[in-house]
């Protein structure tokens, strides 16, 4: 398998959650409130999963990997255009836990941020999973030899195996903080 399989795997569920998004918002707009559990498990999964794990796997090591290479300038482009993207789903998602918080303060104008925020990433990651997929995965395999794949690959596995305890150990260290 090449690396950007185990990458366009964790796309597809991104996809599906995304997709979650919009069902959520529809019932914001029918009922006008929010589901503050789904919206704080929303952000955990993006935090998590699409941020942390799997952009991580790009910037932390794909990108790495091909900034050490001669890329060309369309491809050069495209992937600072990611990592663009990557910075601006962060701060959506930051201002979506700040709409979330206010909107459980009663705060008015707190319920349309948070179907705002929603609504940008809804737009923001089919758009960016099409142009890694289509337009930037496939060709950047080509910078790299097999073994270099296969040892990128090797690389991924054991970031996803430390996840969980980057995970835990920051919750840990929040709550030893506040006691």
């Amino acid at each position: 398998m090449k690396p950007i399989g185990a990458l366009m795997w964790e796309h597809r569920t991104i996809e599906k959650m995304i997709r979650l998004f919009e069902g959520a918002i529809e019932h914001i707009n029918q009922d006008n409130k929010i589901n503050a559990d789904f919206v704080e498990t929303a952000v955990d999964f993006i935090r998590t999963y699409a941020d942390r794990t799997h952009h991580g796997k790009e910037e932390d090591i794909l990108f790495r990997d091909l900034a050490k290479k001669k890329l060309s300038s369309e491809h050069a482009k495209t992937m600072n255009e990611l990592v663009e993207e990557h910075v601006y789903a962060r701060k959506i998602v930051g201002r979506l836990v700040e709409a979330k918080d206010q909107y459980i303060k009663g705060r008015s104008g707190a319920l349309t941020e948070v179907v705002r925020c929603l609504e940008e990433l809804v737009d923001l990651y089919p758009r960016h999973i099409e142009k890694e997929d289509q337009h930037f995965f496939f060709p950047c395999m080509e910078y790299f030899t097999k073994e270099e794949q296969d040892a990128m690959l090797l690389e991924f596995w054991e970031f996803d195996r430390n996840m969980i305890h980057e995970k835990y150990k920051k919750v840990v260290e929040r709550f030893e903080q506040e006691a």
